[in-house]
């Protein structure tokens, strides 16, 4: 396995195409790939990569460790060159979220990408509430990802299949969630710190809280703090990534 390397600490062209650690920040509307479309287009069009150790053209590589959804903002873990071997043992590490979720409403996707409908009630909810039923939703359990996701049944994406009103059976994983937090609740929105395993979905955990205190929710907003062992303090946004590179290509 390629040794670990310090995040964003590459000091030429070479070092990061050949194997470079990144932490992104990936902003609002953006998918995981919009991230590695953005850098690798860039690399394409801007840069001069030099020949490999053996004189032969370097061909570049990025993967990215842990999806996030286009409306999630947070820590993305972008590997490339030789550390793109890294990328399973990397996604391993327990992520931790905060966030947002608003009750008296669902959506068909559990968050913000398909409209709210319905009308439940919430005189009921109180802060003390939504924490005890959280509490109850922490620990291993399975967890069936919701239709409006990546992933893939018989050949084909779930949220395509969704998109077209067609129902996919979709089968439960077994996840971890390790910490569900409700740290405030104010005008029928609380917000949350949940630590998990990878492929736990936090607008399922969202949606199912709303189930447990017999009201409607769905997932307002999501930012990824941590894919352990690194936090997002310690991300760049693409900018600055590029901006380094346009230092280094000099």
């Amino acid at each position: 396995m390629t040794p670990m390397k310090l995040p964003n600490s590459f000091e030429s062209i070479d070092e990061f195409v050949s194997g470079s650690l990144l932490l992104i920040d990936k902003p609002l509307g953006w998918t995981s790939f919009d991230a590695l479309n953005k850098i690798k287009g860039f690399v394409r069009h801007n840069l001069v990569i030099p020949p490999n150790q053996q004189g032969h053209a370097q061909r570049f590589k990025i993967g990215h460790a842990g999806t996030l959804d286009p409306l999630a903002t947070g820590l993305l873990v972008i590997c490339t060159g030789g550390m793109t071997k890294s990328i399973d043992s990397l996604q391993a590490g327990t992520k931790e979220y905060t966030g947002s979720i608003q009750f008296g409403q669902t959506t068909p996707s559990f968050d913000l990408e398909t409209q709210p409908e319905g009308n439940y009630s919430t005189s009921h909810l109180s802060l003390t509430l939504l924490q005890e039923a959280a509490l109850g939703l922490s620990g291993e359990q399975m967890q069936t990802p919701p239709s409006y996701s990546a992933k893939q049944i018989d050949g084909q994406r779930a949220y395509k299949a969704a998109r077209r009103g067609e129902q996919l059976e979709i089968p439960a994983v077994r996840i971890h969630v390790e910490a569900f937090e409700i740290t405030s609740f104010e005008n029928n929105e609380a917000q949350f710190r949940i630590s998990c395993s990878k492929g736990t979905y936090i607008r399922t955990l969202a949606n199912d809280l709303g189930q447990r205190v017999k009201s409607g929710s769905y997932l307002k907003a999501l930012r990824r703090t941590q894919s352990n062992p690194f936090d997002v303090t310690n991300a760049w946004t693409v900018e600055t990534l590029l901006e380094r590179l346009i230092q280094l290509n000099n």
